[in-house]
């Protein structure tokens, strides 16, 4: 009997050189401008940076904005924003003498700033608690929750993201279940991130719950979409979008 091979694994072939990538090899998901995914081998990733394509991967650790240059200062500036020599620590103040007891005896004796330095220190309270206030209403709600999410860093994710894919679809939903926490879901055709925002965690407000490919696979109730992407990769409340992503 003749026994037909079949191959045990998809073939898979890169988008740049048409190569098909063989049993071992990696091939990089790539996002090309206007939304495009393409599979890149390892030969062909400096062919595909420079047609303008950025690893999917990689796109988070893009900045916003570039840094702007600090302006040279002449030579007087320079010199007058020298610091003063410094003079170095005080003298060592002389030890005060103790009692039998091992109290201090010079305490009495000594000025206020003296006796404030040779007082024990306070211990500090272990692990103290911070408690942040929690906004009532469900539009103070939201407007908190992108406050705290436009200062994380995953809005400059978001921001490399949509300087690639375009205008995205923006919701911010208060959880029905969590009363401190806001669902915030920003969409593309082609991708979607949905982050979860706890108005009561003062140490790491902003956490990403989960991530898709198809608009589809969102809830139905988060799909509402009732914010947009500033100039800037910031999301911002109260504005509504049409059915295109772009802003109406």
């Amino acid at each position: 009997m003749k026994k037909e091979l079949r191959p045990v694994h998809d073939v898979v072939t890169c988008d740049v050189c048409g190569r098909t990538i063989l049993k071992g090899e990696r091939a990089e998901p790539y996002l090309a401008p206007g939304g495009h995914r393409h599979q890149v081998c390892d030969l062909c990733s400096v062919r595909a940076q420079q047609e303008g394509w950025i690893r999917e991967s990689a796109a988070g650790d893009m900045p916003t904005r570039l840094p702007r240059s600090e302006p040279r200062r002449g030579l007087l500036g320079r010199l007058r924003g020298r610091r003063p020599h410094d003079p170095g620590p005080p003298p060592a103040e002389r030890a005060p003498r103790t009692t039998n007891g091992g109290e201090h005896a010079e305490h009495e004796e000594a000025p206020p700033q003296v006796r404030e330095r040779l007082a024990p220190a306070r211990p500090r309270p272990k692990d103290p608690r911070h408690v942040r206030a929690i906004p009532t209403t469900a539009q103070a709600k939201v407007d908190r929750a992108l406050d705290l999410f436009n200062g994380s860093s995953h809005q400059r994710t978001i921001a490399g993201l949509a300087r690639t894919l375009g205008t995205p679809f923006v919701s911010a939903q208060p959880d029905t279940a969590q009363g401190s926490q806001v669902s915030v879901v920003v969409a593309w055709e082609l991708s979607w991130y949905r982050y979860r925002v706890d108005l009561g965690d003062e140490a790491d407000p902003v956490m990403m719950l989960d991530k898709g490919e198809e608009i589809e696979q969102i809830e139905e109730d988060l799909r509402e979409w009732n914010a947009r992407l500033d100039a800037d990769g910031r999301v911002l409340a109260g504005h509504s979008v049409n059915d295109g992503g772009s802003e109406e």
